[in-house]
């Protein structure tokens, strides 16, 4: 190994450094996958820890006690995400023969003004019904299977509720357990590391939390001022699809455009698509900015990476929990730097 020159040694180093990484994240991701049902529901209620913790901790300096005040706000999520769902679904059922109506509509117009092409996209719509009944067969074999990841899903749901009220009622217990389990000599630098990572997923949860409340104020209003039936609803979806950036938002005002022309027309749709293009431009050029500055930073290309990442490994749950869980890691890889530059000049000297 000698007879390498220096840089082609330094190469090597950092090359199988990159693969050892590389090789514990690949089999992380593999057991986090053969094991999902237990960390999926983990990984929720550390995110819903996070965005409530504050919201607990007012609760316990008003004298509230700790178990109580952690029910109350498992409580309020339930009734908060249980509303929201609701009037979400309400909306689009009420308006989905609507869309259904607009889109074949809208195909006519293609056919007349594109011939051929649109003939073909009126036909499709126009035989809707047929095209779901001749797929019907594949999709009713699938019954069994929906029926089972429905179930899997509420009981990852009810777990992690549980979790998050456990999460909240013993936060003030987590510091001395995690020394207690460190090696010797490395709790402080665990502890720190810890403690910066949670406050990146914090700081990413309340700030996008913000935002999506900002963006879905700024959309009802302009829907409820265009007569958009299922304003709120659409508002809501607005809120949740944010915790996905980019995607989210695309598909949630995609639908608000949709229900738009379904029941106001061409020329409203326009003016909704309008409302829903400020509003993604206030966000990118003014929220995001000011709020996630304050936070956590990540470059757009990190984020749409790891979004898609997250979607391989685990389809809208790696979505949801890709984002948090980089910054959480760009944390601790600030923790480390921040140690190392501060641990340089005394090992030199």
């Amino acid at each position: 190994m000698q007879l390498l020159p220096l840089p082609v040694r330094r190469l090597a180093a950092w090359c199988a450094v990159v693969l050892l990484v590389a090789g514990v994240v690949y089999v992380g991701i593999r057991l986090c996958v053969e094991f999902r049902a237990a960390v999926v529901p983990v990984l929720l209620a550390l995110l819903g820890t996070a965005l409530l913790g504050p919201f607990h901790r007012r609760l316990v300096k008003a004298g509230v006690n700790r178990s109580v005040a952690a029910g109350l706000t498992c409580v309020a999520v339930v009734c908060v995400v249980g509303g929201a769902v609701y009037i979400v679904v309400a909306a689009l059922i009420d308006s989905g023969d609507q869309i259904i109506t607009s889109l074949r509509q809208a195909a006519r117009d293609l056919a007349r003004h594109f011939g051929a092409a649109g003939t073909s996209l009126d036909d499709l719509a126009a035989n809707w019904r047929e095209l779901l009944g001749k797929f019907g067969g594949t999709a009713a074999s699938g019954v069994i299977s929906g029926v089972s990841v429905v179930g899997e899903t509420i009981a990852m749901a009810v777990l992690a509720l549980l979790l998050v009220f456990f999460f909240l009622r013993d936060s003030h217990r987590a510091t001395g357990a995690l020394r207690s389990l460190a090696p010797p000599g490395a709790a402080d630098s665990l502890e720190a590391m810890a403690h910066r990572a949670y406050q990146a997923v914090e700081g990413f949860m309340r700030g996008t939390t913000f935002i999506a409340l900002i963006d879905a104020l700024c959309i009802t209003v302009g829907l409820l001022v265009l007569d958009v039936p299922g304003a709120v609803g659409l508002g809501a979806l607005v809120f949740v699809g944010a915790y996905i950036p980019y995607l989210g938002a695309f598909i949630s005002g995609a639908v608000a455009v949709l229900v738009a022309l379904a029941d106001r027309g061409f020329v409203i749709a326009l003016w909704a698509l309008g409302v829903v293009l400020a509003v993604q431009v206030l966000e990118g050029h003014v929220l995001q900015p000011v709020i996630q500055s304050r936070t956590v930073q990540m470059h757009p290309a990190v984020v749409m990476v790891t979004i898609t990442a997250g979607a391989s490994v685990a389809g809208i749950l790696g979505m949801l929990l890709a984002v948090p869980l980089t910054a959480a890691a760009f944390g601790v890889v600030h923790e480390l730097r921040d140690r190392y530059a501060a641990s340089a000049p005394s090992s030199d000297s």
